[in-house]
């Protein structure tokens, strides 16, 4: 049986959504620039003898509708490949690796392209909670029990449960930072151990940019006005933890969730190629690493936060491996509120988690996140000199997955 493997990885910088640095370059155009840029560090690699493109995007709709993937395909005059775009929210380009993989091990193709691509500045109405007349009515009471937690009325209990003891399905739409909310309630989260994590992911981040980490997985693009730009806009520096526990709760007027202990809304692409380790070798290609394993679970999307866990068992399973046997760990932190449950329930020592930052710092641009965080599992085994790693994340409606390569 063959294995996949990852030849070549490459990430656009990340910039806020509605006022950073790529707030007008087009999801399409941004996401066929880095997979031109991807495809250039192979050239040994015939473009048009890929077998397929897998996009993942969060939020595919406006122009990020049309079946973008193949579109991409078209502005990079690569005709002869196929391409779908693929949503799983927060985890779609985790999806996408794992279907090349997938194929991979079927006997089914040799090459594909793993990519990934969000520019919320783009999407018209900011994120899909905000589309009008479009949630499913089945739900009303759920998000109206939802909404009377958000504004702290006590028509709630104190502690997050199951809606389902109670006859009440969950609410299938609730917002994320919800979610982060019922998380910390059911598992005594305290604000200062979030601010605490907080503060460590710009810090580390911070340290990271000096040392030149960031900068090695980075292309600098040019946006339409012709600026270069070739740095996240998200990381701050000299971030304290007085200045993050004096934000205000977002969510709810007695909650623990801020603007500093969560990711922000970002823009950014990320790819991958994946090849059969024959075909690599066919064209004389050292691979970067193998993947090894993935793992998917699903749980109630009011405490989507815990996803990781499970999704994370499982992959190791798959692995026949256990949680000491992996290095280092990309868990994405879209909210401390969910990272921090995660990795204890986890066992994952704090040495080994997110040792550059996380998205907390560097962003969360949904669609591209999990080819990112590939990029930057790649480059961190590298930097560190380490073997194996996992990447894991919640997502968006109750789910988590997990992928573990292995650096060769």
């Amino acid at each position: 049986m063959p294995e996949a493997v990852i030849v070549s990885a490459a990430r656009t910088p990340i910039g806020r959504a509605n006022k950073g640095s790529l707030k007008d370059f087009r999801p399409d155009d941004l996401a066929a620039l880095i997979i031109r840029t991807a495809l250039e560090k192979v050239p040994a690699l015939d473009p048009n003898t890929i077998d397929d493109l897998y996009l993942g995007c969060g939020l595919p709709g406006g122009e990020m509708g049309f079946n973008m993937a193949k579109i991409v395909n078209t502005i990079n005059n690569m005709d002869a490949v196929p391409g779908a775009t693929v949503t799983r929210y927060c985890a779609s380009s985790v999806q996408t690796t794992r279907m090349a993989f997938h194929a991979i091990k079927a006997g089914e193709g040799d090459a594909f392209i793993s990519a990934g691509v969000e520019t919320v500045s783009r999407f018209r109405f900011g994120t899909s909670d905000h589309i009008p007349d479009t949630k499913n009515p089945l739900f009303a009471d759920a998000m109206a029990r939802t909404d009377a937690t958000a504004q702290g009325d006590g028509t709630t209990t104190p502690s997050w449960h199951d809606p389902r003891e109670d006859g009440v399905v969950p609410d299938a739409y609730i917002a994320m930072g919800q979610t982060a909310e019922n998380v910390a309630k059911l598992r005594g989260l305290d604000r200062r151990e979030l601010d605490e994590f907080a503060v460590r992911s710009q810090n580390l981040a911070e340290k990271a940019i000096a040392d030149g980490f960031w900068a090695r997985e980075i292309t600098p693009v040019t946006t339409p006005d012709g600026t270069v730009v070739s740095a996240d806009d998200g990381p701050r520096a000299g971030v304290t933890y007085d200045a993050i526990s004096a934000l205000d709760p977002v969510f709810r007027p007695d909650g623990v969730v801020t603007a500093g202990n969560c990711c922000p809304l970002n823009d950014g692409a990320a790819a991958v190629i994946i090849m059969s380790d024959t075909k690599a070798a066919e064209l004389g290609l050292k691979p970067l690493a193998r993947i090894v394993s993935t793992g998917v679970s699903g749980l109630s999307p009011e405490i989507m936060g815990l996803g990781p866990v499970e999704a994370t068992q499982r992959a190791l399973a798959n692995a026949g491996m256990s949680i000491g046997d992996i290095d280092l760990v990309e868990i994405n932190e879209a909210f401390a509120a969910q990272v921090v449950p995660s990795y204890q329930d986890l066992g994952i020592d704090l040495d080994r988690l997110n040792v550059n930052g996380g998205a907390i710092a560097v962003g969360h641009p949904f669609g591209m996140t999990g080819a990112r965080l590939q990029n930057t599992l790649l480059n961190s085994l590298e930097w560190h000199d380490k073997s194996t790693g996992l990447i894991t994340m919640c997502v968006g409606g109750g789910q988590g997955m997990a992928l573990i390569l292995e650096r060769l």
